[in-house]
């Protein structure tokens, strides 16, 4: 009698509640963290004024622009099935605006909006900064210190297997060993556009005669292709890590002496302080304006020398605890909030699609997956070999195969790696410092 008693008030108090209408269930929708409506709302009223030539052409206007079109990207990433196991959200957010702008779809106002925040106010090297800055002071100190002594070797290695593997493929598939070597393989682990190809492009001009500009315009593709293979690769890695938790660190690269995991960072259980964020944004501006100033001095790249600026402070403890604790807080947000919009800015402006159209073929294609999978592979089991997690040392290794610091966003985006990015850019940077000088050694003996 009891139990007909309660059911009969619990289907009463059922019936006394309101039934959601179409509007409430349409409000549940969402892009991103935003309601479906409101979005809408927010992307009417920034397209309308990019229409009507009234967009800001500063800083506003940009990130309007990349959020409001990294949130539906992204989202859409998340959900699509097959996509979103292979980095569906880096892959749409970059891949989608460089078709956009291939297609002329972008109304003009967009692309100075998007390109004064991007170039003129240099928002990567920002993010990159900040990345930089907290994920190194916010590490476990063995870890970062195991870790910058054991990466150069499935780096080394990882860079023979690819030249191997790629050159021999191409040879396979029609290409000369001379034009797979410096115009396919090269030019995908150079280091990205501005540290790799356009340094090469110059030096080939220079060996071979002609114009810088042909040759960037070979090479362009090359990296353009084997970076969405790197960043397939690394959603893979993403899926293979989920589906076995022994092979990963879940972002920490190096394993103890006894094999146990080493921590990532101290500050994750500590509440954010808003005003340490804000020290920790000086903190990585420091850094970044550091490197500059030091560069023409000792020749060597300025983010290289940020990176070891920061280690060396983590490692001999020199920094405060406060500071380094704002640094990886604010590293955490941005990394969070602005990795897909930044992709969109990227994919606008640093993708070229009519030089990859110009010279995409199957065999190229099959050339340019193939030097990639070499990497991966090869850091997949050298990383094993030296007490490395095997998936976040094949992460950083194929993190050779990006377009520099692009690529490295969009590879560990696509993993859910953001704390590799100082492991991601000594590979890159370093790795592509070195390959330029080796093929441009290569090119003067070789000849054309």
């Amino acid at each position: 009698m009891e139990n007909a008693i309660q059911t009969s008030v619990g289907l009463e108090k059922e019936q006394s509640k309101p039934k959601q209408g179409l509007w409430q269930k349409f409000m549940q929708l969402k892009v991103g963290v935003i309601p479906l409506p409101l979005y809408i709302v927010f992307a009417l009223v920034i397209f309308a004024a990019a229409a009507l030539g009234e967009l800001p052409n500063d800083m506003i206007g940009g990130f309007a622009v990349i959020i409001v079109l990294g949130m539906l990207l992204s989202d859409l990433g998340f959900k699509i099935p097959i996509l979103k196991n292979i980095g569906g959200p880096a892959i749409l957010s970059l891949m989608i605006p460089s078709f956009l702008v291939f297609w002329n779809v972008l109304n003009p106002s967009v692309m100075d909006s998007v390109t004064t925040l991007m170039k003129t106010s240099n928002f990567l090297y920002l993010y990159i900064s900040v990345l930089v800055a907290g994920s190194i002071t916010g590490m476990n100190r063995t870890t970062l210190i195991s870790g910058f002594t054991r990466i150069f070797i499935p780096m080394l290695l990882g860079t023979v297997a690819a030249v191997a593997a790629g050159v021999g493929v191409a040879m396979l598939l029609g290409y000369s060993a001379h034009h797979a070597l410096f115009y396919i393989v090269v030019p995908i682990i150079g280091g990205g556009v501005g540290e790799g190809i356009l340094p090469l492009s110059i030096a080939f001009s220079q060996i071979l005669g002609g114009e810088s500009a042909h040759y960037v315009a070979q090479m362009i593709p090359a990296a353009v292709i084997g970076n969405v293979f790197a960043i397939i690769g690394a959603g893979l890695l993403k899926k293979m890590a989920d589906r076995n938790p022994s092979i990963t660190g879940n972002g920490v690269l190096v394993k103890s002496k006894d094999g146990k995991k080493l921590s990532g960072s101290t500050y994750d259980s500590i509440k954010p302080d808003f005003l340490l964020m804000g020290a920790g944004l000086l903190f990585a501006c420091g850094l970044f304006i550091t490197g500059h100033l030091l560069s023409p001095f000792v020749g060597i790249p300025g983010p290289i020398l940020m990176i070891f600026a920061a280690a060396l402070l983590k490692v001999f403890n020199l920094l405060p605890a406060k500071i380094e604790q704002g640094a990886y807080h604010l590293y955490k947000f941005i990394s969070s909030t602005l990795t897909w919009p930044l992709m969109v800015g990227l994919g606008m402006l640093y993708i070229p699609l009519k030089d990859v159209a110009a010279i995409i073929s199957i065999p190229y294609i099959l050339v340019c997956a193939t030097v990639i999978a070499a990497m991966i592979l090869t850091g997949y089991f050298v990383g094993k070999w030296v007490n490395m997690y095997p998936v976040e040392a094949a992460i950083v290794t194929g993190c050779r195969g990006g377009l520099g610091g692009t690529g490295d966003v969009a590879i560990l985006s696509a993993s859910g790696r953001m704390e590799l990015m100082p492991f991601a850019q000594i590979s890159t940077r370093i790795g592509g410092a070195l390959t330029v000088v080796a093929a441009t050694l290569l090119i003067a003996v070789w000849g054309g």
